[in-house]
């Protein structure tokens, strides 16, 4: 679909731009807007983000599937566009989840080392370790826990939603070429983590120095990941490969690069790169998603990498 089809490219910047404003703007809809009292918890507060960012991204499909000029009788095709798709589930889960994770080995040594020391600890101590029970607890806690539910399902559900099925295509469609997409798209993401900037300066009550320093590495983490996330979306074409990827990386957050108590974890940390930078484009080829790659019916371009 180019140009002559009826999505420009600035048409597709425009509505990527308005629909990142969305994201952020209606988060603050229901107190500037509707005029709610304030949230009576910090539950009451993160529930009703998670609304507006349900909201917002509805919004946004429906929008993209306006200037996209797809029919509702195409229905199997817009959310094929958008990378929703019910095909391929564990490939798209596996392969990417497995690649994300070496960027993590030395976070994830760090992490064994922590635990093969805690247990050591606690065995001396005549403690039984950890129970099958306190397990269980402990996993009943986190699925209960909204922030947790924040960080790894809505957040990254939403953002995926928005800033890679609706924005991708868009900019696909409107002429812009894969490699130009992976560097706009996180642009765009970044402006929806702008709002933290005042969040920092006002209620942690920062310095602007110290604020700009937070926000700035922020910003900076956002950009590299929606690189990563956007050239997943482009080369397998389904959106759980970025989902699930995004949510790992809200779990381990910052990757752990040295460790001053082992050297080992940096070690690691090298190898796992080395490992992802040679597996980057191995196991993102578009076979391993599709069972066919001719029936991208905007996806122009993404199917010729290799």
């Amino acid at each position: 679909m180019e140009e002559e089809d009826g999505v420009s490219k600035l048409a597709a910047v425009t509505a990527c731009t308005a629909m990142a404003l969305l994201y952020v703007a209606i988060l603050y809809a229901p107190t500037l807007i509707l005029r709610l009292p304030p949230p009576p918890s910090a539950k009451t507060f993160m529930i009703r983000r998670f609304v507006c960012a349900a909201v917002s991204s509805i919004l946004s499909l429906l929008v993209s599937g306006l200037i996209l000029s797809i029919r509702s009788s195409e229905a199997s095709i817009l959310f094929g566009v958008y990378g929703i798709r019910a095909d391929h589930i564990w490939q798209a889960v596996v392969f990417p989840l497995s690649l994300t994770s070496l960027m993590y080995a030395g976070s994830l040594v760090l992490k064994i080392l922590l635990l093969v020391d805690s247990r050591r600890e606690n065995a001396n101590r005549g403690g039984e370790g950890i129970s099958l029970q306190n397990f269980l607890a402990s996993i009943v806690s986190v699925a209960s826990n909204v922030l947790a539910w924040r960080s790894y399902v809505v957040a990254p559900l939403t953002e995926e939603l928005v800033f890679r099925a609706c924005m991708i295509p868009l900019l696909l469609c409107g002429g812009f070429k894969p490699y130009t997409v992976i560097r706009l798209c996180p642009i765009f993401f970044s402006l929806a983590h702008l709002n933290h900037l005042m969040e920092f300066y006002s209620k942690k009550n920062y310095s602007w120095i110290k604020t700009s320093l937070a926000v700035g590495l922020q910003l900076g983490y956002t950009v590299i990941f929606g690189s990563y996330a956007s050239f997943l979306l482009i080369r397998t074409g389904h959106l759980l490969a970025p989902l699930v990827a995004h949510a790992f990386c809200n779990f381990m957050g910052l990757p752990v690069l040295f460790s001053r108590r082992n050297g080992i974890v940096s070690v690691a940390f090298l190898a796992g790169m080395v490992g992802f930078l040679w597996l980057l484009f191995p196991m993102t080829r578009p076979d391993l998603y599709n069972d066919r790659l001719n029936n991208c019916k905007c996806w122009h371009g993404y199917c010729s990498w290799d």
